[in-house]
Order: C-alpha cells, then sequence, then structure tokens
C-alpha cells in the first residue's frame, strides 16, 4: 500500500522525462524548493511504494545562455539581460539515484522507474532511519547532512568486523575519535558496553581522563613491564625477526629450562638471569658458542628497552574492563622498537585473554596505524604488523575489533584495511592515498571518493557495514575537554627569541 501524498511543505520538485527519461537506477527532477542540497535523501510515489533515492548532483539550467557565441554579440551592446526576459528561462534540475523502494514497512530493490510529473519530497526521518539501518540506542556520532537527523550507528555494525578512519592531518581525526569513546564510556550495562584500550602515541586523549575520570584508565607507557615468565618465544621471535632455527630452538630450551626453575624456586627472574645463562654458556667455548653469542647479543639489546622484568606490571587482565577506555600512552617513549614491542605484547595479549574469555569484548584503537601496520617494511622494523592483522583476520570471531586511525591509508597494510568492514573517511586529498582507498575499501564508489577531496574540516563519509547505504555527516560537538592546541609556528619563534634574548641581557648585566 503507497503512503499518502507528501505534504506541501516537503516538496521539492518535479519528476522530468528530459535529458533523460527515469529509469529503475536514476532519475531528474526540476527543484521548485530552495531547500534541495546535494547528499539529501528524498522520495516519490511509485506504481510498487515509495520510490527513495538521494541527490547525487544540483545543475543550473537556462537556455538563454546556452551558445557563447549568442551571448557574446549581445553582450558587445549591452547585458543580455536589459533585452530578455532571461530569469524566467532559468531552472534547476536535481539528479538522483534510487536507492530502493519501500513497501508494506519492507525496504525492496526497484524494478519500476518514477513517473515523469510525479512530485518529490524530502524523505521523512522514520523512513530515512530505518533505511539507513540508525539505531535508537546506537552511537551518535553527528547529524545527516542536508537533514537535520542525528546520525546514530549500532555498535556491533561499526567495531565488531573493525573500523577505520581516514583522514589527512587536521581533518579532524582525534576529534571523532574521541566522539565515539565518548558514546561508549556513556552507554548503559543493558545496551552493551566493550571494552577499549587506546594506543596514543601523541598524548592528545588525556582531555578524556580528565572529564571521564571514573571510566579512563591512564597508563604511561613508560611504566609498562612484561614478566619474562609470561613471555612466550613466539612473541620473541616476532620481535628478533632474525634468529634462525637453530637459534629459535636453543632459545626455547633455554626458556623452558629457566621457567621451571622459577616454578620450582617460585623466584621470578628478569631478563638479566636469562643474559647470565647465555653469557655463561658462550664461555664454555663449544660447538654452539656462536649461536650463544648471538641470542647474547639479541637479549642484550633487548635490555636496553627496559621493558622485560620479573612480574607484569600492569597486568593485562587487569586493565581491561567493561565501559572503560585504557589510554596507553606513548608520547614520552623516544625509541622506535620500544614502540613496536609494546603494541605487538598488548596486541597478544589482548588476543589471548580474549579467546579464553578473560577480559570483556574490546576494541583496540591504534592511532597513527601506518606506523605498526605498515605496507611495505622490513619485519625487523614492523614487528607488531602481524599480530594487528591476524587481529584484523580472525578478531571478530572472539570478540577482538579494531579500530585503526591514520592520516597515510596507502602506507598502511591493505590485508589490516581490507578487512575494515566500516570506514569513516574524512577530507583526504593526496591522489596515492585516494587511490588505496578505493583498492582496500568496499561499498565506495567514484562519486563518493570525489566527495571526499571536498569535505571540510568535522565532515566525514561512512561506507560499509556501519550503515547500509553510504552517508555523509557533521561530526557531533565533543562533550569532553580537548587538550591546547599546539601553539603556532609564529608564536613558538617569538617566544623563543624572546626568552634568548631575555637570557642575554641577563648574562651581560650579571657580567658587567
Amino acid at each position: 500500500m503507497n503512503n499518502p501524498p507528501p505534504h506541501t511543505a516537503e516538496l521539492l520538485g518535479t519528476v522530468i522525462s528530459a535529458p533523460f527519461p527515469p529509469s529503475t537506477t536514476t532519475f531528474s527532477f526540476v527543484v521548485n524548493n530552495p531547500m534541495v542540497r546535494k547528499h539529501q535523501f528524498v522520495k516519490v510515489e511509485g506504481e510498487d511504494g515509495v520510490i527513495f533515492g538521494v541527490v547525487i548532483e544540483i545543475e543550473r539550467m537556462n537556455r538563454y545562455f546556452e551558445h557563447a557565441e549568442s551571448i557574446a554579440e549581445y553582450e558587445k551592446v549591452s547585458p543580455l539581460e536589459n533585452s530578455f526576459p532571461v530569469d524566467r528561462w532559468e531552472c534547476v534540475v536535481g539528479r538522483v539515484t534510487v536507492l530502493g523502494t519501500f513497501s508494506d514497512g519492507l525496504i525492496r530493490r526497484n524494478i519500476f522507474p518514477a513517473k515523469p510529473g510525479a512530485k518529490v519530497a524530502i524523505s521523512d526521518p522514520g523512513m530515512l532511519t530505518e533505511f539507513l539501518g540508525f539505531d535508537e540506542t546506537g552511537l551518535n556520532v553527528g547529524t545527516l547532512l542536508a537533514h537535520d537527523l542525528p546520525v546514530k550507528l549500532n555498535l556491533s555494525r561499526v567495531f565488531q568486523k573493525h573500523l577505520a578512519i581516514l583522514a589527512m592531518s587536521g581533518a579532524g581525526k582525534s576529534y571523532l575519535t574521541s566522539v565515539l569513546i565518548e558514546e561508549i564510556l556513556e552507554r548503559k550495562p543493558e545496551h552493551g558496553r566493550i571494552a577499549l584500550v587506546l594506543i596514543d602515541l601523541h598524548g592528545e586523549y588525556k582531555g578524556l581522563a580528565n572529564s571521564y575520570r571514573d571510566n579512563v584508565l591512564y597508563i604511561d607507557a613508560r611504566k609498562i613491564r612484561v614478566s619474562l615468565r609470561k613471555i612466550k618465544p613466539t612473541m620473541l621471535y616476532e620481535w628478533m625477526p632474525n634468529l634462525n632455527g637453530g637459534q629459535k630452538r636453543e632459545l626455547e630450551i633455554i626458556l623452558k629450562e629457566l621457567k621451571e626453575q622459577m616454578k620450582a624456586s617460585q623466584q621470578a627472574e628478569g631478563l638479566d638471569k636469562l643474559i647470565e645463562i647465555l653469557a655463561d654458556k658462550m664461555s664454555q667455548k663449544g660447538s654452539k658458542a656462536k649461536t650463544y653469542d648471538v641470542l647474547y647479543s639479541h637479549f642484550k639489546e633487548l635490555s636496553y628497552y627496559k621493558l622485560v622484568d620479573k612480574s607484569d606490571s600492569p597486568p593485562v587482565i587487569d586493565i581491561v574492563k567493561p565501559g572503560v577506555l585504557t589510554i596507553i600512552d606513548l608520547s614520552n617513549i623516544d625509541s622506535y622498537m620500544r614502540k613496536q614491542m609494546l603494541v605487538s605484547y598488548l596486541s597478544h595479549k589482548l588476543f589471548a585473554l580474549r579467546k579464553k574469555k578473560k577480559i570483556p569484548p574490546a576494541a583496540l584503537i591504534i592511532e597513527e596505524a601506518h606506523n605498526f601496520a605498515r605496507e611495505k617494511a622490513k619485519r625487523e622494523i614492523a614487528i607488531a604488523k602481524h599480530m594487528i592483522e591476524t587481529i584484523a583476520r580472525e578478531g571478530r570471531k572472539f570478540g577482538l575489533s579494531l579500530c585503526l586511525i591514520t592520516q597515510r591509508p596507502m602506507n598502511l597494510s591493505t590485508t589490516a584495511l581490507s578487512q575494515c568492514s566500516t570506514n569513516i573517511i574524512l577530507r583526504v586529498t593526496n591522489p596515492n592515498d585516494l587511490y588505496h582507498i578505493k583498492d582496500s575499501c568496499e561499498g565506495i564508489d567514484e562519486k563518493s571518493l570525489g566527495a571526499i577531496t571536498t569535505l571540510r574540516v568535522g565532515e566525514a563519509l561512512v561506507v560499509g557495514e556501519a550503515t547500509n547505504y553510504p552517508i555523509f555527516l557533521k561530526v557531533r560537538k565533543r562533550k569532553s575537554h580537548a587538550l591546547k592546541e599546539s601553539p603556532s609556528l609564529e608564536s613558538m619563534a617569538k617566544e623563543f627569541e624572546t626568552s634568548d634574548k631575555k637570557e642575554t641581557d641577563e648574562l651581560t648585566e650579571a657580567f658587567l
């Protein structure tokens, strides 16, 4: 049964048969309402129900201005509008892509075109909510562009099959991520809450800790320690990818013996004990001395990072809780390799604990993800990549999700990115990044790809599992207090010169 005709105030225009007649996939309409905007969702009565579509382009036409030669001749004497009623021949035409048909409460594929002369109207909020798959208890990330409708995304559809947030620097990635986090921290237990673990490279999320004190656990990554007793050989192989088969076998034997000793004595040992054992075996000058020499060198280097110790601090199982955000702040760590090892370790532990259901369903959010899962990188400088790709492939089966955030999509592992079923894309202008997005993200078409370069700060395209159709939205205002923005280059330069001059004057005065 068809819906009743729309109210006059909702009418936008009339379906026309030129320049191309309506089809099952497209139609055009002459605009008679200034409310019409690109990306607006519209409806029109059809034989099989209400035809639902989106405005993909708006064109302004005027027959008086079709022929350049005629206009040029007339304009030599006086403006064309002085001689002809040009305003009366101007019209605006909207082009619509048909998305489906509503009939008897169901959404179906459209199989019959709109009728020329049919009235086009704005889609009502109820129909729009149902068609796009919004969830009343979902994550409110913003407002649908060209509509006054909150975008509430279902939690499972956003995170369960992984999420990627892609944008150039300064387009609002961290702001959008903060909004998503706020929604999860404020979520009620009866609606289902997941745990969040955030890898924060630049200390951008400390403001969340101030605003949500009861739901945020802040950890300075410099204080994280990993128990030698709980480290498996497979993790060490990722940290030391150049070990050969013989070296791995000897390492497994030594680790097994050391762990048995610790169990018997009930006394934990750190990396220094392992290094001591290797040094002792080196001194024996046997046939395996060279093997022990290599292992000694690797573990001596590992000790410089001050990561492996006698016990876990803090234990990962204690910092992952429903409705709680755990921020791992890496901003005070300079060592690239230590950052890699930390992300590798945390990924391993979260995956293992979640498989055993010892922690709640969780999402691992990784800022600047291209630094940890680079598309083309040697194993020895991308030691976290393997585990990130493993979670991308298998994590959803166990309730462990990934949220990969990057400003360089082309540098991010295609394996990891292609497993992200939802992509939220803010402004991107680099052609190489755009091509990589197109190749890696399902459901994005040429028109949507072209629109990405024109997005304003705070505007985003959502494509993939989270919505039934790609949508453009305006990110809502965040509730938590953001950290102060970085000072401008000019202010830093002035501050330096002022302080430098002050210091020079003080030295001169002291000398005199």
